[in-house]
């Protein structure tokens, strides 16, 4: 079973910076698309950013040029640093992984959610 946890998250003044690390554990063989959701209150979860196998990322407009998401596949772990953080980055934070296990299953799982709150 491939599980992921989170961590980094809190609370930071509008302007500062944060830096979210997922990692996963369990029999992973490969890690396809790792990527990173949030979800506001009331609203669906939305992507904030992704990252293939080969390094291609991409963002939600909202986020481009404050964001970055990276990975360290060694370690089967991705990052998100958040520069720049506005309070309409609130949210609950979700790592995605996506890949096959020792076994050749395919897996997409999600972390449990960790909290960004930007207020001063």
């Amino acid at each position: 079973q491939i599980q992921l946890l989170e961590s980094g998250g809190g609370k930071v003044q509008p302007g500062g910076s944060l830096k979210l690390s997922c990692a996963a554990s369990g029999r992973v063989d490969r890690i396809d698309d790792m990527s990173w959701h949030r979800r506001t209150p009331g609203n669906q979860r939305d992507l904030v950013a992704t990252v293939a196998s080969n390094g291609h990322s991409d963002y939600a407009d909202s986020v481009k040029g404050r964001f970055t998401i990276s990975r360290a596949n060694v370690a089967n772990t991705v990052y998100l640093q958040m520069n720049n953080l506005k309070s309409e980055d609130t949210a609950v934070y979700y790592c995605n992984m996506q890949g096959v296990t020792k076994s050749w299953t395919a897996f997409n799982v999600w972390g449990q959610g960790i909290e960004v709150t930007v207020a001063s």
